[in-house]
């Protein structure tokens, strides 16, 4: 999933360079469904701004980020956790558009008989760690007062938390779909990332588009008709969800791209938030919250044994200025 953080082979980032280089751009992907990949077959065909598009599928935050660094990719999705670990390691990326407010679509589900967060104490509590589940997970004890040592966080990826869920063998876990919906059946949801991110929008986790530096300032333009082309399916889903339920065009073109279920496209969309370009451009996201949430998890990161120091700053891994280019209707 995209947001855990592991190990990748240097063949695998060779891989990535293989296939990147029979097109202009190099655009990364991971199996999150959003407004903007009803488009991903129109522009895998015949490009975008005059150029050629290579897509890339990416199966976690950490291959991204591998990617970034050998210059196999040139933009892509990435969940905030690896976005901040990547950054605090020295790769010159930024993020240049918040793709979602994770929001509902990462919850705490539990058994039934557990009540309220005091109820967590004791019980097997299941995450994969380095992952923003894990990190809210965490920030979830330490928000209410409970001390993590009296609660068993195990360390597992979705498919085994899954298994183990139906085993009977973890009390709960903090996942996203599909694992979150498999859960949700006998359990239910004790809070959710959107819980926790009200209370603390420091503490946010969401999904953004991460850039290289060098190909942002060499393509300006192609990087701001990218985020025009992504900010204009955001805001057509805002103002016609009905258009991506079961049996839309939208929701057939979103399963099709992703190898979805398209009548799960609907019900998932509706779990996250996806920022207006004004919202983008506030202090709420790329004019600051950004940036702070990124230290944060960096800092949690650090704790974790993720990785060896965080910057003092994270300003310089956001920019507002592609935002800011569709808004002034500049490509």
């Amino acid at each position: 999933m995209k947001h855990v953080l592991k190990a990748v082979a240097v063949g695998i980032v060779g891989a990535f360079a293989f296939n990147a280089s029979a097109a202009d751009v190099n655009l990364g992907y991971q199996l999150v469904l959003g407004p903007w990949k009803a488009q991903m077959k129109d522009i895998e065909k015949n490009g975008l701004g005059g150029k050629s598009v290579n897509l890339i599928q990416f199966s976690s935050g950490a291959d991204v980020i591998s990617a970034l660094a050998a210059k196999a990719v040139d933009i892509s999705l990435n969940g905030s956790s690896p976005t901040a670990a990547g950054y605090s390691r020295g790769i010159p990326l930024h993020v240049i558009y918040v793709y979602d407010n994770i929001n509902d679509a990462e919850a705490l589900v539990v058994k039934k008989n557990i009540k309220s967060a005091k109820d967590l104490v004791g019980k097997k509590i299941a995450v994969p760690f380095g992952s923003t589940t894990h990190f809210h997970m965490m920030f979830a004890l330490d928000a209410k007062g409970i001390d993590p040592k009296s609660v068993d966080v195990l360390d597992m990826s979705p498919p085994d938390m899954v298994a183990a869920w139906r085993r009977g063998d973890i009390d709960g876990g903090f996942v996203w779909d599909p694992a979150l919906s498999k859960l949700k059946n006998g359990g239910h949801v004790l809070l959710t990332s959107g819980d926790l991110s009200k209370m603390d929008p420091s503490k946010a986790t969401f999904d953004a588009m991460v850039a290289r530096q060098a190909f942002t300032k060499e393509h300006a333009d192609f990087t701001c008709k990218f985020v025009k082309l992504v900010s204009e399916a955001d805001a057509d889903y805002r103002d016609n969800p009905a258009m991506y339920g079961p049996g839309s065009k939208n929701a057939k073109a979103i399963a099709r791209s992703l190898g979805e279920k398209q009548a799960n496209v609907g019900p998932v969309l509706a779990l996250y938030d996806y920022p207006t370009i004004d919202q983008q451009i506030s202090k709420a996201w790329l004019g600051g919250g950004v940036a702070k949430a990124l230290k944060s998890t960096a800092q949690f990161l650090k704790e974790a044994g993720k990785i060896d120091k965080v910057k003092g700053s994270y300003k310089g891994a956001v920019t507002t200025k592609f935002v800011k280019m569709v808004k002034a209707g500049k490509c």
